[in-house]
């Protein structure tokens, strides 16, 4: 099986995890607070996993100055397309109470939000085959991790918002099916490319999914979660970093 086809389906399977979350939402009645500490666990694994697996290994193949470049270029981008895309009403796309009914948000804006925050994500899990070692396992489980309270959270927020089923499942299963095509094309489009220019794509990554955490995710786990937020957070960090010196 082609490479890139494999990161395809590496990438799908971690956004499933997006569909996985919002079935839960769904159809199972969770608590807020459950909710709230699910987000956080996943914002800590997905700090840890972009502290060890991305931007370590991203600094270790391609030298600092690329990875700096672009770690900080992917928050740059990342923040202004989340301004623009705030101006629409996606400005509380990952929470899980009344925020997006109150916002009256775009259905289209919440959407391509949505998908926003996933394509750095699975753009990494099609970049980390290209080493020659197979896909790093341990980016795979901590963006499925990290997916399904992203999934759960919104999903929770689009049915208290009135959102149809056909409209929330139809937004997470497209997610997901471009996740993996995200994971396919940067794979196909990154193979030959120097290190340099492997830790820049890695860290821009980093950087975009670092500045989403922050913006998102970690407010959501706050407000419900309050003194507990730091802890969940910080279990989610270690579970995550086990996994790291686990697989290296």
């Amino acid at each position: 099986m082609p490479i890139y086809v494999q990161a395809g389906l590496w990438g799908l399977l971690s956004g499933a995890a997006l569909v996985i979350g919002a079935a839960l939402a769904w159809f199972v009645r969770m608590p807020a607070r459950a909710i709230a500490a699910i987000t956080a666990f996943g914002a800590g694994v997905l700090i840890s996993a972009l502290s060890f697996d991305l931007m370590d290994q991203a600094q270790q193949r391609g030298g600092f100055l690329p990875t700096a470049a672009g770690f900080l270029g992917g928050a740059v981008v990342y923040t202004l397309a989340n301004v623009a895309l705030a101006h629409y009403g996606a400005r509380h796309r990952k929470r899980s109470g009344s925020q997006q009914a109150e916002e009256g948000g775009s259905g289209l804006a919440i959407a391509v939000g949505a998908l926003l925050d996933g394509i750095p994500e699975s753009v990494v899990i099609g970049v980390s085959l290209l080493s020659g070692g197979g896909v790093s396992l341990v980016a795979v489980a901590a963006v499925f991790l990290s997916n399904l309270p992203e999934g759960l959270a919104s999903a929770a927020g689009m049915r208290a918002a009135g959102r149809s089923a056909a409209y929330v499942f139809g937004v997470w299963i497209g997610i997901a099916l471009l996740s993996g095509l995200a994971a396919l094309l940067g794979n196909l489009f990154m193979a030959g490319a120097g290190a340099g220019a492997i830790a820049f794509v890695t860290a821009i990554a980093a950087g975009a999914i670092l500045a989403m955490l922050a913006d998102t995710m970690i407010p959501e786990a706050f407000e419900t979660a309050h003194n507990y937020a730091g802890l969940i957070t910080v279990l989610g960090f270690l579970t995550a970093f086990v996994l790291t010196k686990m697989g290296g």
